[in-house]
């Protein structure tokens, strides 16, 4: 039961108001009691965001955001006008534009020669909805479902090709990849794993740093959301332990702590979701997106792994201590983070039974990512094995699923994707693309590695207009592999390359991915400093990820 600050409270009623009180329970009601009579409300969403009540004897406002909750209760003899509310709809700037960029593509630039008129017509659209995503002028799944809807009322495509790839393997794996999460999230076993790092890594600031990113590379292994992870454990824990430091958000007190865990914990989520193919949702569209394009990896969780393995664990170790130079703590030394994490420990109690069916449920389903191909188990089905051991046993419920709306939401918008930049291939629309890009890097007598870098690093740097590295993938991904391979890469190197690259951008900006959103929602950290230290950090990625990279890929054959 959540209750309400009252702000004000006036009655004309004509007996003496002797008691009210106004609460709103978890399922999702709105009660107000004045004594005698008793008013219910239901809302559509968890988070109040206006109500108005009018009556001879009563007017009732209450208004609250997704921060605070602090109503106003004011009497009228007469109705009072009721609370504003948010505009309704599309935004219609963001809109205009988009459709605008559809309807340029589509009628004003010529098609050319050796595309189709269907795969010209449906650019348009692919466009039209990659424009949306990016400028919003609604919440991503609905604006994908707008374009898939415009797709088929213009019979570019069919209905039964439009929704195709709402049947594909890896759209499920995703979404139940969220349920899993919220599975570690619901058990406590997330929390309890990274309190056990902080007590056996925590002496020191820079060590608690890296018993935190130590712990976040583990948690990739068996909680596969980068969100999950740094929503459900890693951000909970960091401010627990910078505000018993006495470092508070939006405070001169940030630096002391908070700052430098959250920025060090943020650079490093970005590796630790390109060390392992199932660590991040995005790694499993780029491994369909490059299938859809012709590069096929035999084994792709070994393969992945092998590939990433030494650049990925080079930047975890040189990550903190390059954060600990560049955006120091004031404070050096926390003798108490183990104290505190070890009285934790003992207020959690013993591991529950829910903990050790989530991470045998887990583990299990991690040993058949890994070696399912070989007895015929495909990742996704795997997948289905787990979530369904723990529905049965009782560890999460359908409604823990059917409520966790950022996995339907992503199911719905990474299928429209998908669909769309699959028969983008299939219509020659990339194809020609690929060979516009690599004609002109032909003419300026590019090498394949000079080609390589200029495309990784466009690919990079282009992600400052994207605010989700699906998203990001998705728009991008199959072009500029394509271009790579045009341009002589190694389709394997150029396919795993763009993946880890796409993971690393997360940490460009506030705005980049979920988790720099969410760590820059806890107020540690100034926007110019979000800033500063993703494009600096992002240089030096780059940097270890192409020195180290370069001669361990050189080992492995794949160029």
């Amino acid at each position: 039961m959540e209750s309400f600050a009252l702000r004000s409270l006036s009655t004309t009623a004509s007996s003496p108001l002797s008691y009210l009180s106004l609460r709103r329970s978890s399922s999702r009601s709105l009660s107000l009691s004045l004594t005698h009579p008793s008013i219910s409300l239901y809302t559509s969403s968890p988070t109040l965001r206006s109500l108005s009540i009018s009556s001879p004897r009563l007017t009732l406002r209450a208004t609250a955001s997704s921060t605070s909750s602090s109503p106003e209760i004011q009497s009228n003899p007469q109705s009072s006008s009721s609370s504003s509310s948010p505009p309704q709809g599309a935004k219609l700037i963001p809109l205009a534009i988009s459709i605008s960029i559809g309807l340029i593509v589509r009628f004003l630039i010529p098609r050319p020669e050796q595309v189709t008129s269907q795969g010209w017509q449906l650019l348009s659209v692919f466009l039209f909805t990659i424009s949306g995503l990016v400028l919003g002028p609604l919440p991503v799944g609905a604006w994908a479902f707008i374009g898939l809807t415009a797709s088929i009322v213009t019979r570019t495509l069919s209905f039964s090709t439009a929704f195709a790839a709402f049947t594909n393997e890896l759209i499920w794996l995703i979404a139940i990849s969220f349920f899993f999460a919220r599975g570690f999230v619901k058990t406590g076993l997330g929390d309890r794993i990274a309190t056990y790092f902080v007590k056996w890594l925590g002496r020191s600031t820079l060590g608690l740093s890296y018993g935190l990113v130590l712990c976040e590379t583990f948690m990739g292994l068996i909680m596969p959301s980068t969100m999950a992870r740094a929503g459900g454990v890693f951000l909970p824990v960091i401010k627990s332990l910078s505000l018993s430091a006495g470092s508070k958000p939006g405070d001169s007190s940030s630096r002391r702590l908070g700052a430098f865990l959250i920025q060090t914990q943020l650079q490093c989520a970005g590796t630790s979701g390109a060390l392992l193919l199932t660590s991040a949702a995005q790694n499993l569209l780029c491994l369909k997106l490059a299938r859809e394009v012709g590069v096929v990896l035999s084994n792709p969780w070994v393969s992945w792994f092998k590939a990433a393995s030494v650049p990925a664990f080079a930047s975890l170790l040189c990550t903190p201590l390059l954060i600990y130079k560049l955006y120091p703590p004031e404070l050096k030394h926390t003798p108490e983070a183990p104290a505190a994490a070890a009285k934790k420990l003992e207020r959690l109690g013993p591991i529950t039974k829910n903990e050790w069916i989530m991470l045998g449920a887990m583990a299990f389903t991690v040993s058949l990512w890994v070696f399912g191909e070989a007895i015929g188990v495909s990742s996704v089905v795997s997948a289905m094995i787990g979530l369904s051991t723990l529905l049965v046993l009782g560890v999460i419920n359908w409604n823990d699923c059917l409520s966790d709306k950022s996995a339907w939401d992503s199911l719905t918008w990474f299928a429209v994707l998908i669909g769309m930049a699959g028969q983008l291939t299939n219509l020659g629309v990339v194809a020609w693309m690929s060979d516009c890009v690599a004609k002109l890097l032909q003419t300026l007598s590019l090498t394949w590695p000079a080609s390589f870098v200029i495309l990784q690093a466009s690919y990079l740097l282009l992600h400052y207009v994207f605010a989700s590295q699906t998203a990001h993938a998705g728009a991008l991904y199959p072009a500029f592999l394509a271009m790579q391979i045009a341009a002589g890469v190694p389709g394997v190197l150029a396919a795993l390359c763009l993946a880890f690259n796409n993971n690393l951008s997360g940490a460009l900006a506030h705005y980049s991915s979920g988790p720099a959103a969410l760590y820059y929602g806890a107020g540690y950290v100034d926007l110019k400093d979000m800033f500063r230290l993703g494009f600096v950090m992002a240089l030096l990625q780059a940097v270890i990820w192409g020195s180290v990279g370069s001669l361990w890929w050189k080992f492995l054959g794949l160029y």
